[in-house]
Parts: C-alpha cells; structure tokens; sequence
C-alpha cells in the first residue's frame, strides 16, 4: 500500500492565506487573505479571490474562478464534468468552467455545476445550481430558484 501524504504543491498565494491541513491544493491561485479549511480539495486552474473562506471538506474543481468576498459553506462541490456522453469525460478539454462572482455565499452542501454566477447572491444549504444566476438574490432548492431578490444596504 502506497500512502500519500495531503500536499500543498504549486500555489500562487497573496498575503496572509491560511490554509488548514489535511488539505490538498496544486496549480491554483489564492487571493490575499483567503481561508481554506481542513479536509479541501482545491485543484489546478482554480482562481480564488482576496478575502474568500472556503470551509472544510469543500471540493474546487479545475476551471472554477470564485470572485472577492465570498462565503464557500462546508462541503460545497463544485463540477466541471458534465458527463454530457453519459459517462466522465475522456479528456480534461471536455471539462466546461464555472465562475462566481463577487459577495457571493454558498450553504454547506451545495452543488454548483459549470455556470456563471453574477454578483451579490446567496445560494442556500444543499441547493443544486445547474442554470447560471444574472440577478443578485437569494437562491435555494433542487434546481436552485430566485426565492426573493437582495435587498442592498445603504452602508
């Protein structure tokens, strides 16, 4: 048996990133002041921005680029892989990108698909997001819908 130890390999960070072992990140690019807790995969070709915390057991997946200010809730997955062809895809040029935008926060256990997710919204606990969201707002359920618009304060 071959044990592998969890690895921090080839990581761009910014300032004052903390990450948590037992974690694995390679090849991807974290934000000044990120957080990444225990038990998180975060893969190549993942872009997280400055002041973003990503909770344990959460799964980033190559091609995902999370904006600045975001709330990633404990094992959040995201998904690259579509299995369009009714199984995984043969090659990675098959994999399709997700992108969430900035002020975002995403509920433990939620799945985020290959979409776009614009500014300002909040995906809640367990929802499945499988259609790109253009309208800030709240958002839950299987698939994930527009529960009520968010309110903007005035600070």
């Amino acid at each position: 048996m071959k044990v592998i130890e969890s690895q921090i390999i080839d990581v761009q960070c910014g300032k004052n990133v903390s990450v948590v072992m037992p974690s694995n990140l390679y090849g991807c690019t974290l934000g000044d002041n990120v957080f990444v807790g225990p038990f998180c995969e975060i893969q190549r070709d993942v872009c997280i921005g400055a002041h973003t915390r990503i909770q344990s057991h959460s799964f980033i997946c190559s091609l995902v680029s999370i904006g600045e200010n975001c709330f990633i809730g404990h094992g959040v997955m995201f998904i690259n892989d579509t299995f369009s062809d009714g199984k995984p895809a043969a090659h990675s040029d098959s994999w399709k990108p997700t992108s969430i935008g900035n002020r975002v926060s995403i509920g433990s256990n939620a799945t985020i698909l290959p979409v776009s997710i614009c500014d300002d919204v909040v995906i809640g606990a367990g929802a499945v997001v499988c259609h790109s969201i253009t309208q800030s707002g709240f958002y839950a359920g299987n698939p994930a819908k527009l529960l009520r618009p968010l309110i903007q304060s005035s600070l």
